[in-house]
Protein backbone atom coordinates (compact mmCIF):
# COMPACT_ATOMS: atom_id res chain seq x y z
CA UNK A 1 0.00 0.00 0.00
CA UNK A 2 2.67 2.54 0.75
CA UNK A 3 4.62 1.45 -2.22
CA UNK A 4 1.74 2.32 -4.62
CA UNK A 5 1.12 5.37 -2.38
CA UNK A 6 4.63 6.51 -3.19
CA UNK A 7 4.47 5.26 -6.78
CA UNK A 8 1.35 7.37 -7.36
CA UNK A 9 3.23 10.50 -5.36
CA UNK A 10 6.13 10.27 -8.15
CA UNK A 11 3.30 10.07 -10.92
CA UNK A 12 1.55 13.23 -9.36
CA UNK A 13 4.64 14.61 -8.80
CA UNK A 14 5.32 14.51 -12.53
CA UNK A 15 2.32 15.21 -13.62
CA UNK A 16 2.42 18.49 -11.74
CA UNK A 17 6.07 19.34 -13.59
CA UNK A 18 4.52 19.19 -16.88
CA UNK A 19 1.59 21.13 -15.67
CA UNK A 20 3.69 24.14 -14.20
CA UNK A 21 6.51 24.00 -16.04
CA UNK A 22 5.57 23.13 -19.89
CA UNK A 23 9.10 24.35 -21.45
CA UNK A 24 8.53 25.94 -25.14
CA UNK A 25 11.65 27.28 -26.93
CA UNK A 26 10.98 30.70 -26.65
CA UNK A 27 10.11 31.65 -23.70
CA UNK A 28 12.27 33.25 -20.93
CA UNK A 29 13.30 31.57 -17.90
CA UNK A 30 11.22 30.96 -15.26
CA UNK A 31 11.31 33.02 -12.03
CA UNK A 32 8.63 32.88 -9.56
CA UNK A 33 6.12 35.72 -9.51
CA UNK A 34 5.49 35.60 -5.48
CA UNK A 35 1.90 34.59 -3.66
CA UNK A 36 0.53 36.93 -1.31
CA UNK A 37 3.31 39.73 -1.24
CA UNK A 38 2.85 41.61 -3.77
CA UNK A 39 2.58 45.62 -3.56
CA UNK A 40 -0.10 47.14 -5.62
CA UNK A 41 0.68 48.89 -8.59
CA UNK A 42 2.86 45.53 -9.44
CA UNK A 43 6.78 46.72 -10.56
CA UNK A 44 7.38 45.76 -13.81
CA UNK A 45 10.43 43.46 -13.70
CA UNK A 46 12.38 41.63 -17.00
CA UNK A 47 9.42 39.03 -16.76
CA UNK A 48 6.75 41.71 -17.30
CA UNK A 49 5.46 42.54 -20.58
CA UNK A 50 4.34 45.99 -21.56
CA UNK A 51 1.19 47.08 -20.19
CA UNK A 52 -1.99 47.43 -21.80
CA UNK A 53 -3.40 50.95 -21.80
CA UNK A 54 -6.27 49.84 -20.45
CA UNK A 55 -7.17 46.41 -19.05
CA UNK A 56 -10.69 45.19 -19.66
CA UNK A 57 -12.61 43.42 -17.35
CA UNK A 58 -15.39 40.60 -17.62
CA UNK A 59 -16.54 37.43 -15.77
CA UNK A 60 -17.41 34.42 -16.53
CA UNK A 61 -21.57 33.35 -15.57
CA UNK A 62 -23.01 29.79 -15.61
CA UNK A 63 -26.30 28.91 -15.03
CA UNK A 64 -25.74 25.81 -13.69
CA UNK A 65 -22.76 26.51 -11.30
CA UNK A 66 -25.08 29.11 -9.76
CA UNK A 67 -27.69 26.55 -9.06
CA UNK A 68 -25.34 23.81 -7.52
CA UNK A 69 -24.00 26.34 -4.94
CA UNK A 70 -27.63 26.75 -4.39
CA UNK A 71 -27.72 30.79 -5.44
CA UNK A 72 -30.84 32.69 -7.21
CA UNK A 73 -29.40 32.73 -10.79
CA UNK A 74 -31.37 35.58 -11.67
CA UNK A 75 -30.66 37.65 -8.38
CA UNK A 76 -26.80 37.27 -8.91
CA UNK A 77 -27.02 37.51 -12.95
CA UNK A 78 -28.75 40.68 -11.88
CA UNK A 79 -25.98 41.26 -8.94
CA UNK A 80 -23.17 41.45 -11.79
CA UNK A 81 -24.54 43.96 -13.89
CA UNK A 82 -25.96 46.55 -11.57
CA UNK A 83 -23.88 46.02 -8.66
CA UNK A 84 -20.93 44.31 -9.14
CA UNK A 85 -20.77 46.86 -12.23
CA UNK A 86 -19.50 43.89 -14.78
CA UNK A 87 -20.51 44.48 -18.67
CA UNK A 88 -18.40 41.83 -20.20
CA UNK A 89 -19.80 38.42 -19.62
CA UNK A 90 -18.86 35.38 -20.90
CA UNK A 91 -22.17 33.25 -21.10
CA UNK A 92 -21.67 29.42 -19.99
CA UNK A 93 -24.95 27.72 -22.23
CA UNK A 94 -25.11 23.88 -21.91
CA UNK A 95 -26.69 22.02 -24.60
CA UNK A 96 -28.49 19.70 -22.12
CA UNK A 97 -30.20 22.61 -20.66
CA UNK A 98 -31.71 24.05 -23.80
CA UNK A 99 -32.50 20.70 -25.25
CA UNK A 100 -33.58 18.16 -22.96
CA UNK A 101 -35.86 16.84 -25.49
CA UNK A 102 -34.70 16.11 -29.03
CA UNK A 103 -35.93 19.17 -31.29
CA UNK A 104 -37.52 20.94 -28.39
CA UNK A 105 -35.09 23.62 -27.70
CA UNK A 106 -35.92 25.85 -24.34
CA UNK A 107 -34.55 28.83 -24.85
CA UNK A 108 -36.24 30.99 -21.69
CA UNK A 109 -33.76 31.08 -19.45
CA UNK A 110 -30.59 32.36 -21.74
CA UNK A 111 -33.61 34.90 -23.67
CA UNK A 112 -33.68 36.75 -20.17
CA UNK A 113 -29.82 36.63 -19.69
CA UNK A 114 -29.44 37.94 -23.23
CA UNK A 115 -32.43 40.59 -22.65
CA UNK A 116 -30.76 41.67 -19.26
CA UNK A 117 -26.95 41.94 -21.02
CA UNK A 118 -29.12 44.30 -23.82
CA UNK A 119 -31.10 46.63 -20.94
CA UNK A 120 -27.95 47.20 -19.53
CA UNK A 121 -25.60 47.83 -22.66
CA UNK A 122 -23.21 44.53 -21.76
CA UNK A 123 -21.29 42.23 -24.07
CA UNK A 124 -21.43 38.89 -24.24
CA UNK A 125 -19.44 35.73 -25.49
CA UNK A 126 -21.60 33.41 -25.98
CA UNK A 127 -20.52 30.08 -25.71
CA UNK A 128 -21.77 27.10 -28.38
CA UNK A 129 -21.09 23.40 -28.29
CA UNK A 130 -21.00 20.06 -26.53
CA UNK A 131 -18.17 21.18 -24.14
CA UNK A 132 -18.84 24.54 -23.28
CA UNK A 133 -17.55 24.62 -19.68
CA UNK A 134 -18.26 23.15 -15.63
CA UNK A 135 -17.97 19.71 -14.93
CA UNK A 136 -18.53 17.37 -17.00
CA UNK A 137 -17.10 19.82 -19.27
CA UNK A 138 -19.38 18.13 -21.87
CA UNK A 139 -22.98 19.24 -21.60
CA UNK A 140 -24.71 15.98 -23.66
CA UNK A 141 -28.63 15.46 -23.52
CA UNK A 142 -29.41 12.45 -21.92
CA UNK A 143 -30.79 11.26 -25.49
CA UNK A 144 -27.55 11.35 -27.13
CA UNK A 145 -26.76 8.11 -24.86
CA UNK A 146 -26.59 5.46 -27.10
CA UNK A 147 -26.74 7.60 -30.30
CA UNK A 148 -24.25 6.80 -32.99
CA UNK A 149 -21.58 9.58 -33.51
CA UNK A 150 -22.98 10.84 -36.85
CA UNK A 151 -26.29 11.58 -35.26
CA UNK A 152 -24.68 13.20 -32.10
CA UNK A 153 -22.87 15.31 -34.46
CA UNK A 154 -25.86 16.22 -36.27
CA UNK A 155 -27.79 16.89 -33.57
CA UNK A 156 -25.10 19.01 -32.22
CA UNK A 157 -25.05 21.14 -35.65
CA UNK A 158 -29.04 21.48 -35.51
CA UNK A 159 -28.54 23.09 -32.08
CA UNK A 160 -25.97 25.25 -32.99
CA UNK A 161 -27.92 26.24 -35.98
CA UNK A 162 -31.21 27.16 -33.24
CA UNK A 163 -28.93 29.25 -31.43
CA UNK A 164 -27.08 31.15 -33.45
CA UNK A 165 -30.25 32.01 -35.62
CA UNK A 166 -31.82 33.25 -32.24
CA UNK A 167 -29.02 35.53 -30.73
CA UNK A 168 -27.81 36.69 -33.99
CA UNK A 169 -30.06 39.39 -34.18
CA UNK A 170 -29.27 40.51 -30.18
CA UNK A 171 -26.94 43.27 -29.74
CA UNK A 172 -26.11 42.51 -26.58
CA UNK A 173 -24.11 39.11 -28.69
CA UNK A 174 -20.55 40.56 -29.45
CA UNK A 175 -18.49 37.07 -30.13
CA UNK A 176 -19.38 33.20 -30.81
CA UNK A 177 -17.16 31.06 -29.02
CA UNK A 178 -17.01 27.78 -30.52
CA UNK A 179 -16.51 25.03 -27.54
CA UNK A 180 -14.65 25.34 -24.39
CA UNK A 181 -11.08 24.28 -24.58
CA UNK A 182 -11.78 21.62 -27.27
CA UNK A 183 -8.15 20.33 -27.68
CA UNK A 184 -7.75 20.12 -24.04
CA UNK A 185 -8.59 16.20 -22.89
CA UNK A 186 -10.30 17.10 -19.62
CA UNK A 187 -13.51 16.11 -18.59
CA UNK A 188 -16.29 13.65 -19.31
CA UNK A 189 -16.75 13.60 -23.16
CA UNK A 190 -17.68 10.59 -25.86
CA UNK A 191 -14.20 9.38 -27.09
CA UNK A 192 -14.44 10.53 -30.27
CA UNK A 193 -14.33 14.40 -29.31
CA UNK A 194 -10.65 15.04 -28.91
CA UNK A 195 -10.07 12.61 -31.71
CA UNK A 196 -11.97 14.40 -34.28
CA UNK A 197 -10.53 17.62 -35.71
CA UNK A 198 -12.90 17.77 -38.53
CA UNK A 199 -15.88 18.07 -36.54
CA UNK A 200 -14.77 21.50 -34.62
CA UNK A 201 -14.00 22.70 -38.65
CA UNK A 202 -17.60 21.89 -39.46
CA UNK A 203 -18.91 23.78 -36.26
CA UNK A 204 -16.92 27.07 -36.54
CA UNK A 205 -18.10 26.59 -40.52
CA UNK A 206 -21.41 26.38 -39.63
CA UNK A 207 -21.15 29.58 -37.07
CA UNK A 208 -19.78 31.72 -40.09
CA UNK A 209 -21.87 30.89 -42.19
CA UNK A 210 -24.87 31.19 -40.24
CA UNK A 211 -23.18 35.09 -38.88
CA UNK A 212 -20.65 36.06 -40.86
CA UNK A 213 -20.57 39.56 -38.98
CA UNK A 214 -18.73 38.57 -35.37
CA UNK A 215 -15.45 36.96 -34.98
CA UNK A 216 -15.02 33.23 -33.74
CA UNK A 217 -12.93 32.80 -30.60
CA UNK A 218 -12.03 29.40 -29.78
CA UNK A 219 -10.09 28.60 -26.62
CA UNK A 220 -7.19 26.82 -24.72
CA UNK A 221 -5.68 26.01 -21.94
CA UNK A 222 -2.88 28.89 -21.19
CA UNK A 223 -0.73 26.18 -19.57
CA UNK A 224 -0.69 23.15 -21.47
CA UNK A 225 -0.65 24.27 -25.05
CA UNK A 226 1.43 26.71 -27.27
CA UNK A 227 -2.11 27.63 -28.84
CA UNK A 228 -1.55 27.23 -32.63
CA UNK A 229 -4.19 24.24 -33.11
CA UNK A 230 -6.51 26.54 -32.26
CA UNK A 231 -4.96 29.73 -33.76
CA UNK A 232 -5.19 28.25 -37.06
CA UNK A 233 -9.03 28.23 -36.68
CA UNK A 234 -10.14 30.78 -34.62
CA UNK A 235 -10.72 35.07 -35.26
CA UNK A 236 -9.27 35.49 -31.44
CA UNK A 237 -7.96 32.86 -29.63
CA UNK A 238 -9.19 32.44 -26.17
CA UNK A 239 -7.29 31.17 -23.26
CA UNK A 240 -7.10 30.21 -19.55
CA UNK A 241 -4.54 31.50 -16.76
CA UNK A 242 -4.56 29.07 -13.45
CA UNK A 243 -1.86 29.66 -11.15
CA UNK A 244 -3.19 27.14 -8.28
CA UNK A 245 -4.29 23.70 -8.92
CA UNK A 246 -4.87 20.41 -6.91
CA UNK A 247 -3.11 17.31 -8.07
CA UNK A 248 -4.65 14.47 -6.95
CA UNK A 249 -2.97 11.38 -6.29
CA UNK A 250 -5.37 8.82 -4.53
CA UNK A 251 -8.99 9.16 -3.89
CA UNK A 252 -8.10 10.36 -0.33
CA UNK A 253 -4.35 12.02 -0.83
CA UNK A 254 -3.29 14.94 -3.22
CA UNK A 255 -1.75 18.22 -2.89
CA UNK A 256 -2.13 21.95 -3.96
CA UNK A 257 0.65 22.62 -6.96
CA UNK A 258 1.69 26.33 -7.49
CA UNK A 259 2.98 27.55 -11.49
CA UNK A 260 6.03 29.59 -11.53
CA UNK A 261 5.68 30.79 -14.34
CA UNK A 262 5.86 34.45 -15.01
CA UNK A 263 3.84 36.71 -16.78
CA UNK A 264 6.51 36.45 -20.02
CA UNK A 265 5.05 33.19 -20.35
CA UNK A 266 1.62 34.40 -21.57
CA UNK A 267 3.19 37.44 -23.22
CA UNK A 268 5.58 35.83 -25.15
CA UNK A 269 2.93 32.71 -26.71
CA UNK A 270 0.55 35.39 -27.38
CA UNK A 271 3.29 37.55 -29.77
CA UNK A 272 4.06 34.30 -31.29
CA UNK A 273 0.66 33.88 -31.91
CA UNK A 274 -0.10 37.76 -33.42
CA UNK A 275 3.16 37.51 -35.31
CA UNK A 276 2.28 33.62 -36.93
CA UNK A 277 -1.27 33.94 -37.33
CA UNK A 278 -2.25 37.31 -37.28
CA UNK A 279 -4.97 36.49 -34.28
CA UNK A 280 -5.61 38.63 -31.06
CA UNK A 281 -5.37 36.59 -27.51
CA UNK A 282 -7.53 37.18 -24.81
CA UNK A 283 -7.88 35.59 -21.73
CA UNK A 284 -11.47 34.44 -21.26
CA UNK A 285 -10.78 32.23 -18.24
CA UNK A 286 -8.60 33.85 -15.30
CA UNK A 287 -8.81 31.79 -12.05
CA UNK A 288 -10.46 33.73 -9.52
CA UNK A 289 -12.11 30.88 -7.31
CA UNK A 290 -10.87 27.99 -4.96
CA UNK A 291 -9.20 24.74 -6.72
CA UNK A 292 -10.15 22.19 -4.30
CA UNK A 293 -9.79 18.62 -3.17
CA UNK A 294 -13.13 17.68 -4.20
CA UNK A 295 -16.44 19.60 -5.03
CA UNK A 296 -16.48 22.93 -4.23
CA UNK A 297 -19.62 23.34 -2.08
CA UNK A 298 -18.72 20.42 0.20
CA UNK A 299 -14.85 21.58 1.00
CA UNK A 300 -13.84 23.21 4.07
CA UNK A 301 -13.70 26.96 3.53
CA UNK A 302 -10.13 26.82 5.13
CA UNK A 303 -9.21 24.39 2.41
CA UNK A 304 -11.26 27.01 -0.18
CA UNK A 305 -8.92 29.57 0.91
CA UNK A 306 -5.61 28.44 0.68
CA UNK A 307 -6.29 28.14 -3.11
CA UNK A 308 -8.20 31.74 -3.32
CA UNK A 309 -8.61 34.72 -1.20
CA UNK A 310 -8.59 38.08 -0.98
CA UNK A 311 -4.75 38.44 -1.31
CA UNK A 312 -4.83 35.71 -4.21
CA UNK A 313 -6.94 37.59 -6.27
CA UNK A 314 -4.97 40.95 -6.21
CA UNK A 315 -1.87 39.34 -6.68
CA UNK A 316 -3.65 37.51 -10.09
CA UNK A 317 -4.94 40.84 -11.17
CA UNK A 318 -1.75 42.29 -11.20
CA UNK A 319 -0.33 38.80 -12.79
CA UNK A 320 -2.45 39.57 -15.25
CA UNK A 321 -1.88 43.21 -16.04
CA UNK A 322 2.13 42.44 -16.35
CA UNK A 323 0.97 40.32 -19.08
CA UNK A 324 0.15 42.76 -21.43
CA UNK A 325 -2.72 40.96 -22.42
CA UNK A 326 -6.04 43.73 -22.27
CA UNK A 327 -8.68 41.59 -21.78
CA UNK A 328 -9.38 39.49 -18.70
CA UNK A 329 -12.58 37.24 -17.81
CA UNK A 330 -12.67 36.34 -14.07
CA UNK A 331 -13.41 32.49 -13.09
CA UNK A 332 -15.88 32.20 -10.13
CA UNK A 333 -18.16 35.10 -10.08
CA UNK A 334 -20.69 32.36 -8.25
CA UNK A 335 -18.19 31.83 -6.04
CA UNK A 336 -17.59 35.28 -4.99
CA UNK A 337 -21.81 36.05 -4.19
CA UNK A 338 -21.85 32.46 -2.47
CA UNK A 339 -18.77 33.77 -0.51
CA UNK A 340 -20.69 37.20 0.07
CA UNK A 341 -23.82 36.29 0.44
CA UNK A 342 -24.06 32.81 2.30
CA UNK A 343 -20.24 32.52 4.27
CA UNK A 344 -20.11 36.04 5.12
CA UNK A 345 -17.06 36.77 3.51
CA UNK A 346 -17.57 39.64 0.75
CA UNK A 347 -13.97 40.65 0.51
CA UNK A 348 -13.70 39.40 -3.02
CA UNK A 349 -16.59 40.63 -4.61
CA UNK A 350 -16.20 44.07 -3.00
CA UNK A 351 -12.58 43.86 -4.13
CA UNK A 352 -13.80 43.21 -7.77
CA UNK A 353 -16.64 45.78 -7.64
CA UNK A 354 -14.09 48.56 -6.77
CA UNK A 355 -11.56 46.87 -10.51
CA UNK A 356 -15.01 47.11 -12.48
CA UNK A 357 -16.06 50.65 -11.36
CA UNK A 358 -12.64 52.04 -12.06
CA UNK A 359 -10.49 51.57 -9.19
CA UNK A 360 -9.37 50.10 -5.67
CA UNK A 361 -10.24 50.69 -2.47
Amino acid sequence: MIAAIAAAAVLAAAAAIVYFFNPFAFLMPQEKFPLQTATLPLAQNKNSAPLAAASVWGVDFSQSQAEYLKLDWKELYSSIISDLGAKDIKLHVNWDWVEGDKGNYFFNDVDWQIQQAEKNNAKIIFVLGMKTGRWPECHMPAWTQGLAKADTQAALLDYLTAAVTRYKGSKAVAYWQVENEPKLKFGTCPSWYYDNGDFLKKEVALVRELDPSRQIIISDTGELSDWTRVAKLADIVGITMYRNAWTKVTETYGFATYSFKTPSYYSKKADNIEKTYGKKVICIELQAEPWAGGPLASAPLAEQLKSMNLEMFKEDVAFAEATGLDKFYFWGVEWWYWMATKQNHPEIWNEAKALFHGGRP
